[in-house]
């Protein structure tokens, strides 16, 4: 080995192990003055600089003067919403809330009204805020008045106050005398006796 690559082997020996000798401290020295020469750069830009760390860097304000706003812990508007608070502001935004709302009455009619009154009686059509109703029999179409009051709140509490206002409960429909290919204008069938 020649003296030359000695000593570059032994500076090369003495920087890893952290040793201060003429060979280190050349690199120590190399690399101090290029931070102090940063700094000054930075410093005639105008830019402040930290010890050991860069600052971050200063972004131009907003339009209007207006800063950033981070959303904390608390919900924002900016938070991942779920699915169905989307649709239904959506669906208040174009109109849609009474026809979903009859879609969901009609849709949910058993559970809403109970078992027993979905077996005997179903919803028909909504019109202008009434509910028509159509019963199997005529007993319970009376019992279905009854209880109409208790019917619009249990409405009311699954879909929306302002949905469904009142109810037009019908019986079966009774085959008429009135229609058919058969039918001859005039007074039909009366009571002739006596």
């Amino acid at each position: 080995m020649t003296a030359d690559s000695e000593a570059r082997d032994s500076g090369a020996r003495d920087s890893v192990t952290g040793d201060s000798t003429p060979g280190h401290s050349a690199g120590y020295e190399v690399a101090r003055r290029a931070l102090e020469e940063a700094r000054a750069a930075a410093r005639a830009a105008g830019k402040s600089v930290g010890q050991g760390r860069s600052s971050p860097a200063v972004r131009p304000r907003r339009a209007g003067g207006q800063r950033r706003r981070w959303s904390g812990s608390g919900p924002d508007s900016r938070d991942p919403q779920p699915f169905g608070r989307l649709a239904g502001r959506i669906a208040q935004e174009r109109g849609w809330q009474s026809q979903i709302g009859q879609g969901a009455l009609f849709g949910s009619w058993e559970r809403i009204v109970g078992a027993d009154i979905a077996a005997h009686a179903q919803p028909t059509a909504l019109h202008d805020k009434v509910l028509h109703i159509q019963a199997e029999s005529t007993a319970w179409a009376t019992q279905l008045r009854y209880m109409q009051s208790t019917i619009l709140a249990k409405i009311a509490g699954a879909v929306g106050d302002g949905v469904v206002t009142s109810l037009k409960i019908t019986g079966p429909k009774a085959p008429s005398w009135r229609k058919g290919p058969r039918h001859i204008p005039g007074r039909g069938p009366r009571d002739t006796y006596g």
